[in-house]
């Protein structure tokens, strides 16, 4: 038996997925609405999450994927996703990933691991979003903690998170958007962060006022708009689920198929993480060998390869 392998019971269960009156498709004017359907997208989201699915790893770095694309849109750089998981998953041992690059490694952070924070975490996160640190960002971690503790609504946290960390500097915007995604995680009581808020950060739903100019932390109207953010992201994280919970029950299916030594290890990367180097190697395969057994991945429909590339292939669920 693969010892790699989860439950089989644990694949195939359905996703949840939000209602379509909680979808915003134009912009809103209430508080009320854009709370009330905010409420109802994350209450299918809080679903998903604590269905502990065996592939929601590689769900969460799909997501971090697309919140790193729209944080570094912010930098005004042209790397789209495809370019960022390539520097990620191509780059040598003590490469400098670069700017970008350091982007998405602060939003991997966030995707894998467990809450709460800690004052070490969001510093390190800082230097690697290019944000000036100030000892009153660490203050923030208390207020997160407290407003947790009082049990206001999930985007309201959120947003005051992230609005404090613009007030403090308005040029840390990407930081006041990682903050603000890691403290609506940490009200719902995910004991991983899933990145959401931010992948929203250019959508329609956000932009506000008269002019709907994009919603920023420091903005009238931001709360409503981050309820908008919570909604329409938890609607998009849904259908991703969809896409990737399918893939992986059929990795699921084939696995007793293969025959491959170390095909275990290459399965428990597809389930989390974004992606697997075509020519990943490990004690027990070798890169021709794994090379092999993606081809019969393929063969099976049970991956996707992600780079459109005929070398140096990446391959996920």
């Amino acid at each position: 038996m693969n010892r790699h392998a989860a439950p089989a019971e644990s694949f195939g269960l359905p996703v949840p997925r939000v209602p379509a009156w909680a979808v915003p498709r134009a912009a809103v004017d209430s508080d009320v609405e854009a709370a009330y359907m905010a409420g109802s997208a994350l209450n299918s989201l809080d679903n998903l999450v604590r269905s502990d699915g065996p592939w929601l790893g590689a769900w969460r770095q799909r997501l971090a994927l697309k919140a790193s694309a729209a944080s570094v849109k912010l930098m005004r750089r042209t790397e789209d996703e495809s370019a960022l998981r390539d520097a990620w998953f191509l780059r040598q041992p003590g490469d400098d990933p670069g700017p970008a690059g350091n982007v998405l490694s602060a939003w991997r952070k966030l995707a894998g691991r467990s809450l709460p924070l800690s004052v070490e975490d969001l510093q390190s996160v800082a230097e690697l979003l290019g944000a000036t640190w100030s000892d009153a960002f660490a203050g923030r971690i208390e207020d997160i903690a407290g407003d947790v503790r009082s049990s206001a609504p999930a985007p309201l946290i959120a947003a005051r998170a992230a609005t404090a960390i613009m007030r403090e500097d308005p040029k840390a915007e990407i930081l006041a958007w990682w903050l603000a995604d890691c403290a609506l995680s940490w009200r719902m009581g995910w004991t991983h962060a899933v990145p959401l808020l931010a992948t929203q950060i250019h959508a329609a739903v956000l932009r506000t006022g008269p002019d709907r100019r994009r919603g920023r932390p420091d903005a009238p109207g931001f709360e409503r708009a981050i309820c908008l953010a919570a909604a329409a992201g938890a609607a998009e994280a849904c259908r991703h689920a969809a896409g990737i919970a399918e893939k992986a029950e059929r990795l699921n299916d084939v696995t007793p198929k293969l025959r491959a030594k170390g095909a275990g290890d290459v399965i428990a990367l597809l389930l989390s993480d974004d992606a697997v180097s075509g020519s990943f190697t490990s004690k027990e395969m070798t890169r021709w060998a794994s090379r092999r057994l993606f081809d019969r991945l393929q063969q099976f429909d049970a991956v996707r390869e992600l780079s459109g590339r005929s070398s140096f292939r990446l391959y996920g669920l």
